[in-house]
């Protein structure tokens, strides 16, 4: 069999089992209620964890919680996952993280993160965008989940903070940038 046709046919299995992995992730997230409890679960974690994640979620505006995302790429790369946006403590929607990416990159890893929007016209931003994008529109000040919790109205500069956490898998580093959410229908 021809050399090339063997890797092009491997490549074409791996992207259909990278598919079927964040379809199957998708497909477990469905159940609102779930992913809610999942969202709740993963942000009671964080801040248990982070003083500064929780200053920063008793300031914010919007809180807005992946706790799942699956990366999985070889050469392409996509992630994705379902999330749940809390204002003022209640559930305000749920939403869908995706990526595509194309580089140096092989392995699976799985993720959560957090973004915490801190003002009000940043959240009204978000939700009446049709098509938020990681990387245009507000700047998103991405910091380390165990950063300092001394966030007072003179080092809460940036209107959105994101934080990753929970990284586990075998995939060098998380890009974000570029990440496509969208709110779903439901």
């Amino acid at each position: 069999m021809n050399t090339k046709f063997q890797v092009a046919r491997g490549f074409f299995v791996f992207l259909l089992a990278v598919f079927g992995l964040l379809g199957s992730q998708l497909a477990v997230a469905a159940d609102d209620a779930a992913l809610e409890k999942a969202a709740r679960t993963a942000l009671k974690s964080l801040y248990d964890g982070s003083a500064g994640a929780k200053a920063l979620g008793e300031k914010a505006k919007g809180i807005l919680v992946f706790p799942d995302v699956l990366k999985a790429g070889f050469v392409v790369g996509a992630q994705g996952g379902d999330g749940v946006l809390f204002v003022g403590g209640g559930r305000a929607g749920f939403y869908n993280t995706a990526a595509v990416s194309v580089g140096l990159q092989a392995g699976a890893q799985s993720f959560g993160y957090v973004l915490f929007f801190m003002s009000d016209k940043e959240l009204k931003n978000f939700l009446t965008s049709k098509n938020f994008q990681i990387g245009i529109g507000p700047s998103i000040v991405f910091i380390d989940e165990g950063f300092g919790k001394d966030t007072n109205s003179l080092t809460v500069k940036s209107d959105v903070y994101g934080v990753i956490f929970d990284q586990k898998g075998l995939m060098a580093g998380i890009g974000l940038k570029g990440s496509k959410i969208t709110k779903l229908d439901r």
